[in-house]
């Protein structure tokens, strides 16, 4: 079993890695990838309204790594800002899918609240790899939806009982996403 997604440098899991960080000092955090680890690697919904060109570019660059295994932790969600922020991470989202899609990786998924709006988003761009919803605590009709629409669920610590029973062994993934 591997941890699908966590924010913890260690073996065994898919370590997330968002290049827009900045550290206190505001200097631009630029984390190395080490040999013998595996990684995501895309702009979380947060930051969509401090990214610059520069992240952009140094996502693709670092997506296209032998040891990134996948795209993200990308996707929508509007909780820490303004709906006026949707289209923005709608367009960053796109661009992840479009890596996503080129470099044949999965693209793992943060949503809140915007479950009608992913699943839109996957009838139109019609992706060939898979689409994993990372951290999912839904009821199990949402998770039923989910599923019917080809996503797959990726449960942590925190979950439903009913949605975990529910998917497929091959559509569920563990995580820890722990920081």
């Amino acid at each position: 079993m591997i941890d699908w997604h966590t924010h913890s440098l260690r073996r065994n899991a898919v370590v997330d890695i968002d290049p827009t960080g900045i550290d206190a000092a505001g200097i631009r955090k630029i984390m190395p990838l080490h040999k013998g680890y595996v990684y995501s690697v895309g702009i979380h919904p947060w930051n969509a309204d401090k990214i610059t060109l520069l992240d952009l570019l140094e996502v693709r660059a670092l997506a296209a790594e032998p040891n990134v295994v996948a795209i993200g932790e990308v996707g929508l969600d509007t909780t820490k800002g303004s709906p006026s922020d949707l289209e923005k991470q709608i367009n960053i989202l796109k661009y992840h899918v479009k890596i996503s899609e080129e470099l044949r990786k999965p693209l793992t998924l943060h949503i809140v609240k915007r479950f009608p709006e992913i699943i839109k988003l996957k009838k139109e761009l019609k992706p060939t790899q898979r689409w994993i919803i990372h951290g999912f605590r839904g009821k199990p009709e949402l998770a039923k939806e989910l599923l019917r629409h080809g996503f797959y669920l990726s449960f942590g610590k925190k979950y439903n009982p009913e949605s975990y029973a529910l998917t497929p062994p091959e559509k569920r993934l563990t995580e820890t996403d722990d920081n």
